[in-house]
């Protein structure tokens, strides 16, 4: 029970449907395609073509998109990987012969071609009910009109303000006078919503092929890359099968690598070795969660990449009781130990993720994003795509599992996640932060299931996070003051975050009542809502 005298928000409720997302436009968008008749999917698409404008630092066109969706609350789960993949042309030796010894934030071998648009179309085509104009029709009039800066959003841009001011189009479009505008001052993005607009009518070919694509491809040439017309019109994402773990008696579904929720499974392998501790935030239970974050940090750095590209599958391995049963036995609570994991340097950062259950009970757990902050501040002059950099991701290690190559997918940190018991999904999940989302998963499934906290009080709860390959843990301040000298005393050293941890939001069903319960994160802008 949520204790009214402290701040905070309550769990939000509802019956026919319900949307979380991280900003407030985004929620009220999703709610509104549902109550027009519109199914979760259209209504996660919506809301996260919103989000690509009123929240462009996180999501958008320019950027990479993963879905699970449980058709009307049954228990076997689709997954899609809506990942982008490198140019042809694009090889370590290519890369070598152009002096490039590292892939920069802001260079056009940071930019993979994107796979949002294509995932969007297929998806809503598969799972949902309105035309795809209709679905981006929100956000298209919100670009043209104008949308208000909100908080988080101000924020991020005062944070990536000299990233932002590198490109002429990019620094246009977010700074005013160049300078990141204040919360409450109003914003256009005209040039992207002529092109949602051309892409709502025609579909993912106005993006892939025609004058946006000239236009993408045009100015990540000038600028140096390899991509080229036919790399966009090959763009396509695929069903794959979800991966599982059983956890305290229910089933955890994450979508397989490319991406990293493989990690967050093997977290869960390892924390349920452990007995629960009574108090979720002493040193013991935080140890664990640190130690076994950093081993399955470290298997994910060696041995995470683009399946398509792999000798061999490790999803048997990586998930198996005897590796799990090794790793445990590795935690000592007396002091930290040394992974001897292989970290080398690889870049891992911004999201959006949206949970959305319709009166179906159809539930879809989706996310979206550009990678970092405003991703590589690159944007495309007449179409106004801003690009991600999860070209960053990649290792230039020769024979390293993640190294470049040609039409190759990075490693992923984005990760949606559903939980099922008893046939029937009972939980749409995700928790936003670049890398920090796999060991967000674990920690928020292990407060919900070791120690019963309710949706809204696991989201609200401080976070650490162990970075990969190091003893350096940040902490929020409430850790540091509690449980910082502690940790210190073990061998780890503790410091402040650069930014608040991650950003959660998440819906369960309550089968037997017939209701909804959703929880949104203080960290963001947004909320949950039921209707």
């Amino acid at each position: 029970m949520r204790n009214f005298e402290e701040p905070g928000r309550s769990l939000a409720m509802g019956r026919n449907g319900m949307a979380a997302t991280s900003h407030p436009a985004a929620t009220v968008t999703a709610v509104e395609i549902l109550k027009d008749g519109g199914t979760a999917m259209d209504a996660a698409v919506a809301a996260c073509a919103v989000q690509s404008v009123v929240e462009a630092g996180s999501t958008g066109i320019g950027g990479d998109c993963f879905a699970l969706i449980a058709p009307r609350g049954g228990s076997d789960i689709l997954a899609y990987n809506g990942s982008g993949r490198t140019p042809a042309a694009m090889t370590l030796e290519h890369l070598r012969a152009a002096g490039v010894s590292e892939i920069g934030r802001q260079s056009p071998h940071a930019v993979t071609v994107p796979g949002a648009v294509e995932a969007w179309a297929r998806l809503v085509a598969d799972h949902g009910r309105l035309p795809l104009a209709e679905v981006f029709a929100p956000a298209i009039a919100m670009a043209r009109e104008g949308y208000v800066i909100t908080p988080r959003v101000s924020h991020d841009i005062e944070q990536q303000t000299a990233l932002l001011r590198n490109d002429p189009t990019a620094a246009a479009t977010f700074l005013t006078d160049g300078k990141a505008p204040s919360a409450g001052s109003v914003q256009t993005q005209p040039l992207l919503a002529d092109t949602l607009e051309a892409i709502g009518r025609e579909g993912p070919d106005a993006f892939y092929r025609g004058t946006v694509a000239e236009d993408m491809v045009e100015f990540l040439r000038a600028a140096g890359g390899f991509h080229s017309l036919e790399d966009f019109a090959a763009a396509r994402g695929e069903y794959v099968t979800p991966i599982r773990t059983e956890y305290r008696g229910r089933t955890i579904h994450e979508c397989p690598p490319n991406g990293q929720g493989i990690i967050s499974l093997m977290i869960l392998n390892i924390l349920k070795r452990f007995p629960p501790a009574a108090d979720p935030l002493s040193p013991d239970s935080l140890h664990v969660e640190i130690e076994a974050t950093r081993l399955a940090y470290a298997a994910r750095d060696a041995f995470l990449a683009d399946p398509a590209h792999a000798k061999t599958s490790i999803v048997e391995h990586l998930l198996s009781d005897a590796l799990a049963d090794e790793l445990a036995a590795r935690i000592d609570l007396g002091h930290a130990l040394d992974t001897g994991g292989v970290f080398d340097g690889v870049e891992h950062r911004d999201t959006v993720y949206i949970a959305v259950v319709d009166k179906d009970r159809t539930a879809v757990s989706f996310i979206n994003s550009i990678f970092h902050p405003y991703g590589a501040g690159l944007m495309a002059p007449r179409s106004g795509v801003l690009f991600h950099n999860r070209g960053q991701s990649f290792s230039l290690v020769d024979g390293h599992p993640n190294m470049v190559a040609p039409r190759k997918r990075p490693m992923h940190t984005i990760i949606p996640g559903m939980v099922t018991e008893n046939g029937r999904v009972s939980l749409a999940f995700g928790v936003m932060g670049g890398h920090y989302q796999a060991m967000g998963h674990a920690h928020f499934l292990s407060k919900l299931f070791d120690h019963g906290l309710d949706i809204q009080s696991a989201i609200d709860l401080p976070r650490l996070f162990p970075l990969p390959g190091t003893l350096t843990v940040e902490a929020e301040s409430a850790i540091r003051r509690t449980v910082g000298p502690e940790l210190t005393r073990r061998g780890f050293t503790v410091k402040a975050p650069n930014w608040a941890i991650g950003g959660a939001q998440a819906i369960g069903i309550d089968w037997e009542h017939g209701t909804l319960l959703g929880g949104s994160d203080h960290r963001k802008d947004g909320c949950a809502l039921g209707y």
